[in-house]
C-alpha cells in the first residue's frame, strides 16, 4: 500500500514537472516573439519595390567612387529567400515597434531615371529619414508629392539633377531639421534649382526647426532674409553660388549653435565682419568671391574653435590681424586675393595645426619670416603675386611636408641653391617666376630630387636648362617663359616625363633649334606647346595629336608645313605667325579639326589660293592669313564659318570684289583686307548680309571704286554704341577640359593697322575700339552725312581718295573719334566747326585737298601742327601762319547748346588741354608694340583667381 502511493506521488510529480515545462516554453516563445522586429508591411514592400522598379542601375548615375547599386538585394516574397522582409534590405530603416518604413537611405545608389508624384516612393507616409543624393534623376523636377510626407525629419537630394522650382509643397514639412539641396547643377556648373516661390524668406519663416540647410548651386537670386538670424537651432547653413545680392545680416554670426558658415561664390553679397564673442562656436567660415569688405575685426582671434577660414577673393583691406596667431586649431588659412598690406605676422607661426596657407594676390611687404618654419604639417604654401622682398628663408625648405610652393611674382632676390629642393621629398609644385632670383644648378649625381608635377621657373635668369630636369619623369606642367636659355633643346630632353607631360612653355628665350628632333615630339598626352618667341631654326616641329594649343611664332622656321599636322585633330589654336614658313597651305588645315577656334599663320611666305574653309561644323573664331603671298579669291566657303569673330587677310595678293557675303556672319567684328587686289564697287547694302557687329574694317590700299557705300554706315550697328570700358579685349577662349578640372586661356586678337598717320602693330585691341579705313582707294563722289551715325568710331580714315563736296558737319557727332585723316582727296569749302566738338580728337589731316576759309580755333584744333592742313592754298589761320584778311573772317567758334554758359578764355584753355589729355590716356591704352612674345602664361594659369577651374566640391578638389 505504501509502495503504491510513494509511486502515485512520484507519477503526479512527473506529471506537474512536464506541466511546468511546457508553461515556461511558451512563455519564453512568447517573450522572445515579443523582441524579435515584426515583419515590414506588405504595401510598403510593394511600394519599395515599384520604386526599385522605375529606374535603371547606371554606374555612370553616382559620382562616389564607393558608389554600389543598393536596391540590387531588394527582393519580393516570389523571390523567395530572406531577403523578402523589406526591413532586412539594404539602405531601409524600420520602426523597432510598428515595421513601419521610417528611413531610406539611397545615397550613391546608382539609380537613374525620371521621378514625378505618381512614384510609389510617396507611399512610404511613416519616413523620417530620405536620402536620394548622388543619384541621377534625370532633370526630374523635384515632385510635389513630398509635400504628403509630413513626418520627414531629414532630406537629402543633393548632386541628383533635379531640375527646375523648389515646389511650395516643401514648406509644409514642418519637422524638417535637415536639408540639403545642393549641386544640382549643368555640367557647366550653372544652378538647375531655383528657389524664388517660394522664396528663402518662406523657407526659412516655415522650417523653423532646420539644424542643416545646405542650398549651394540652388538659383535663390534675392537678398537673404533676416529671418534666417531666428533660427537658433542652426549648426550648418551653405548658401554657396546661389545668385545672393544685398547686405549679408551681421546677426547670422551670432547664431549661439552655428558651426559652419558658407556663402562664397556670391559676387553682388556685400558685408563685415562683427566684433566676435568668445562663446561662438563657428568651426568653418567660408565668405571667398563675394564682397565682404572692411578689415578683419582684432576679435576675430576670439573663434577658438576655427579650423577653416577662407576670405579669399574679397575687398578686404588693413593689416592682417595678429590674433589670428591665436586660433590654434586652424588647419587652413586662405586670404587669397584681397588688398591686405603690411608685413606677415610673424604670430601665424603659432598655428601649428595649419597644412594650407595661402597669403596670395594682395599687397603685403617686408620680408617672409623666417619662423614660418614651425609650422611643420605645413602642405601648401602660397605667397605669391605681392610685394615681399628679400632672400628666401632656407628655412622653408625645412618644411618636408610641403606638397605645393608658389612664391611668384614678388620682390624677392638673392640666390636659391636648387639642391635645397631635395630636402621636400614630397614636394609636386613649385612656382619661383617673376622673383628676380638666380637659380644655381646642383650638378651632384646623388641628389635626390622631388618628384615634380608643376614646375614654374620664369623670368628667372636661367641661361641653360636645368640639370636636375633629365630625370623628371612624372612632370605635368613645365613654364621656363622669359629666361635667357640658348642653344638647342637637349636630346635629353625627349625622355623626359614622356607619358605624363601636358604643358610645356620655352617661350621667349634664345633657344636656336633641336638636338635630334623627332619627326613628332614625344609626350603622348601633351596637350599645350608653346615655343613663341625663340630663334628656331629649321622645319616646322610637329607635336603628338592630343595636342590642343600650338603656337611657335615669332621664330626663323622655314620650309612647308608638314602633311603629319594633319593628324592633330584635337587642335584649338594654331598660331604658326612670324616665320619664314613657305609653300602652300596643307589642305586639311582649315578643316581637320572641328575645335579648332583660331589659325593664325600671318607674317609668312605662304602662297597659292587659300583653301576651302569651313566645309565642315566648326568653331572657328579668329582667322589671320595677312602678310603672306595668297592669291585669287577669297573661299567663298567663308561664309560657313558661323562662328567667326576676326579675319585678316591683308597684304596679300588676292584679286576679288568685295566679299559682301561675309556680312551674313552674326559675330564677325574684325574685318582686314587691306593691300590687296579687290576691286569694284562695294554694292548695295542687303538685310541678309548686314554686318551686324562689325566694328572694324580696313579696306584699303585696293582698287575700290564708286561711291562710298552710304547704307553700310546706315547700318553698321555696333559702330553706333559709345562704350567706355577699354579693359575687355577681343578675344577667343581656347578651353580644355580634363578628368575633374578644365583650363581656359585667353587668346587676345592683334592685329596692324594704320592709325594716327602711323602703321602700328596692336599686341592687343580693346572691345570699345570701332575704326574704319577705306584709305588708298579710289572712291568717289561726297562722303555721305551717314557716317555720323557710328558715334561709337575711334578711328576714321578716308584720306587717298577722288572725294569731293564739303566735309559733312555731321561728323562733328563723332564725339569719340581720335584720328581723322580726309587727305589726299579733292574735297571744297570749309572746315566745319562742328568738328570743334571731338574733344578727344589727336590726330587731323585734312591736307591736299581743295579746303577754304578759317581754320576752326579752339579745342583741340589748337593742338594740329601745320602739316594737318597743308596743300590747301585756300585756308588760312594761326595753324597756317597765314593770317585770314579780315576779322569778320574769323569768327568766334560757336559752342555747343550744352556747354556751360559764361566759359571764359582761361576755362577754354583748360577744356583744350583736358580734352587733349583724355584723348592722349586713350591712344595710350590702345597702345601699339614691335614684338608680340609678351605672355603671361604662368600667371593665367596658376596666379589669380581668375583662372577657370571647374569645380568638383562633392570630390573634394580644392579650387
Amino acid at each position: 500500500m505504501g509502495s503504491a502511493l510513494c509511486l502515485f506521488m512520484f507519477l503526479r510529480f512527473l506529471l506537474f514537472l512536464s506541466s511546468f515545462n511546457l508553461v515556461m516554453a511558451n512563455s519564453n516563445s512568447t517573450f522572445s516573439s515579443s523582441l524579435q522586429q515584426p515583419l515590414c508591411h506588405d504595401s510598403e514592400s510593394f511600394a519599395l519595390l515599384q520604386f526599385k522598379q522605375s529606374f535603371l542601375i547606371d554606374e555612370h548615375a553616382s559620382s562616389d567612387p564607393s558608389a554600389y547599386p543598393k536596391v540590387a538585394t531588394w527582393k519580393s516574397h516570389g523571390e523567395g529567400g530572406e531577403g523578402s522582409d523589406c526591413c532586412s534590405w539594404d539602405g531601409v530603416e524600420c520602426d523597432l515597434e510598428t515595421g513601419h518604413v521610417i528611413g531610406l537611405h539611397l545615397a550613391s545608389s546608382c539609380l537613374y531615371g525620371s521621378i514625378n508624384s505618381s512614384s510609389t516612393l510617396f507611399n512610404l507616409v511613416h519616413l523620417r529619414k530620405l536620402d536620394l543624393s548622388d543619384n541621377y534623376f534625370n532633370y526630374s523636377e523635384i515632385p510635389i508629392a513630398f509635400g504628403k510626407l509630413s513626418w520627414l525629419r531629414s532630406l537629402n537630394l543633393s548632386y541628383s539633377a533635379f531640375f527646375g522650382r523648389i515646389p511650395m509643397e516643401l514648406l509644409a514639412l514642418h519637422e524638417l531639421v535637415f536639408l540639403d539641396l545642393s549641386g544640382n547643377s549643368d555640367p557647366s556648373g550653372n544652378p538647375m534649382l531655383m528657389l524664388q516661390k517660394p522664396s528663402l524668406r518662406n523657407l526659412v519663416q516655415n522650417l523653423t526647426h532646420l539644424k542643416t540647410l545646405h542650398l549651394s548651386q540652388v538659383d535663390i537670386s534675392s537678398t537673404i532674409p533676416r529671418e534666417l538670424a531666428n533660427l537658433s537651432s542652426l549648426t550648418h547653413l551653405f548658401l554657396g553660388e546661389c545668385g545672393l545680392f544685398g547686405e549679408f545680416p551681421m546677426n547670422i554670426f551670432k547664431l549661439p549653435r552655428l558651426q559652419y558658415l558658407s556663402v562664397r561664390d556670391n559676387p553682388d553679397l556685400i558685408g563685415y565682419l562683427p566684433e566676435f564673442e568668445e562663446a561662438i562656436p563657428l568651426k568653418m567660415l567660408y565668405l571667398s568671391d563675394t564682397s565682404f569688405s572692411g578689415e578683419l575685426p582684432t576679435s576675430i582671434g576670439r573663434l577658438g574653435s576655427l579650423t577653416k577660414l577662407d576670405v579669399s577673393s574679397c575687398n578686404f583691406t588693413g593689416l592682417i590681424p595678429s590674433s589670428l596667431g591665436h586660433l590654434s586649431r586652424l588647419s587652413n588659412l586662405d586670404l587669397t586675393g584681397n588688398q591686405f598690406s603690411g608685413p606677415i605676422p610673424s604670430s601665424l607661426a603659432n598655428l601649428t595645426q595649419l597644412t594650407v596657407l595661402s597669403l596670395a594676390d594682395n599687397q603685403l611687404s617686408g620680408q617672409i619670416p623666417s619662423c614660418l618654419m614651425n609650422l611643420t604639417q605645413l602642405t601648401e604654401l602660397f605667397l605669391q603675386e605681392n610685394s615681399l622682398e628679400g632672400p628666401i628663408p632656407s628655412s622653408l625648405f625645412e618644411l618636408v611636408n610641403l606638397q605645393q610652393l608658389s612664391l611668384f611674382s614678388n620682390y624677392l632676390n638673392g640666390t636659391v641653391r636648387l639642391r635645397l629642393l631635395s630636402k621636400l621629398k614630397n614636394l609636386t609644385d613649385l612656382q619661383l617666376s617673376d622673383i628676380r632670383l638666380s637659380l644655381l644648378s646642383y650638378n651632384s649625381t646623388n641628389a635626390t630630387f622631388p618628384k615634380l608635377k608643376l614646375l614654374g621657373l620664369n623670368r628667372c635668369n636661367l641661361t641653360e636648362f636645368p640639370d636636375f630636369l633629365w630625370n623628371q619623369d612624372e612632370l605635368v606642367w613645365l613654364s621656363l617663359f622669359g629666361n635667357e636659355i640658348r642653344g638647342p633643346i637637349p636630346r635629353w630632353m625627349w625622355n623626359m616625363s614622356k607619358e605624363t607631360l601636358q604643358a610645356l612653355d620655352l617661350s621667349g628665350n634664345f633657344v636656336t633649334g633641336f638636338d635630334q628632333l623627332p619627326v613628332v615630339l614625344p609626350w603622348s598626352r601633351l596637350y599645350r606647346l608653346r615655343l613663341d618667341s625663340n630663334i628656331l631654326q629649321g622645319p616646322l616641329p610637329i607635336p603628338p595629336p592630343s595636342t590642343f594649343q600650338y603656337s611657335v611664332s615669332g621664330n626663323k622656321l622655314w620650309g612647308e608645313i608638314p602633311t603629319l599636322i594633319c593628324d592633330m585633330t584635337s587642335l584649338i589654336l594654331l598660331d604658326l605667325s612670324s616665320n619664314n614658313l613657305s609653300g602652300r597651305i596643307p589642305p586639311c588645315l582649315a578643316n581637320f579639326s572641328q575645335s579648332l577656334l583660331v589659325l593664325n599663320l600671318r607674317g609668312n611666305n605662304f602662297n597659292g589660293p587659300i583653301p576651302e574653309t569651313c566645309t565642315t561644323p566648326n568653331d572657328l573664331r579668329v582667322i589671320d592669313l595677312g602678310e603672306n603671298h595668297f592669291q585669287d579669291q577669297l573661299p567663298r566657303s567663308l561664309a560657313n564659318c558661323m562662328m567667326l569673330e576676326a579675319l585678316s587677310v591683308g597684304n596679300n595678293q588676292i584679286d576679288d570684289i568685295f566679299p559682301f557675303w561675309l556680312g551674313a556672319l552674326p559675330h564677325l567684328m574684325v574685318l582686314i583686307l587691306g593691300s590687296n587686289r579687290f576691286h569694284g564697287a562695294m554694292g548695295n547694302w542687303h538685310t541678309n548680309f548686314r554686318f551686324p557687329n562689325l566694328r572694324i574694317v580696313d579696306l584699303s590700299y585696293n582698287e575700290f571704286i564708286g561711291d562710298l557705300p552710304s547704307e553700310y554706315f546706315q547700318n553698321w550697328d555696333a559702330m553706333k554704341l559709345t562704350e567706355a570700358n577699354d579693359l575687355w579685349y577681343i578675344q577667343a577662349h581656347p578651353t580644355y577640359q580634363a578628368p575633374g578640372f578644365g583650363l581656359t586661356f585667353p587668346y587676345l586678337y592683334s592685329m596692324t593697322m594704320t592709325n594716327k598717320g602711323m602703321q602700328r602693330f596692336y599686341e592687343q585691341v580693346p572691345d570699345s575700339f570701332k575704326a574704319i579705313d577705306f584709305s588708298g582707294n579710289m572712291f568717289k563722289g561726297h562722303i555721305p552725312t551717314s557716317i555720323g551715325n557710328l558715334q561709337g568710331l575711334h578711328l576714321l580714315n578716308l584720306g587717298d581718295n577722288n572725294l569731293t563736296g564739303h566735309i559733312p558737319s555731321s561728323l562733328g557727332n563723332l564725339t569719340q573719334l581720335e584720328s581723322l585723316d580726309l587727305s589726299q582727296n579733292q574735297l571744297s569749302g570749309e572746315i566745319p566747326w562742328q568738328l570743334t566738338r571731338i574733344t578727344f580728337l589727336e590726330f587731323f589731316n585734312v591736307s591736299y585737298n581743295h579746303l577754304t576759309g578759317p581754320i576752326p580755333q579752339g579745342q583741340q584744333f589748337d593742338t594740329f601742327p601745320n602739316a594737318s592742313f597743308e596743300g590747301n592754298l585756300g585756308l588760312c589761320g594761326s595753324s597756317l601762319s597765314r593770317a585770314c584778311k579780315s576779322s569778320k573772317a574769323l569768327p568766334p567758334t560757336p559752342i555747343d547748346s550744352s556747354s556751360k554758359q559764361g566759359s571764359t578764355n582761361k576755362f577754354d584753355w583748360k577744356f583744350v588741354l583736358m580734352g587733349y589729355g583724355s584723348g592722349f590716356v586713350i591712344g595710350i591704352s590702345l597702345g601699339y608694340y614691335l614684338t608680340s612674345w609678351k605672355h603671361e602664361w604662368f600667371l593665367e594659369t596658376f596666379g589669380k583667381r581668375q583662372r577657370k577651374w571647374t569645380r568638383i566640391e562633392r570630390m573634394g578638389l580644392r579650387s
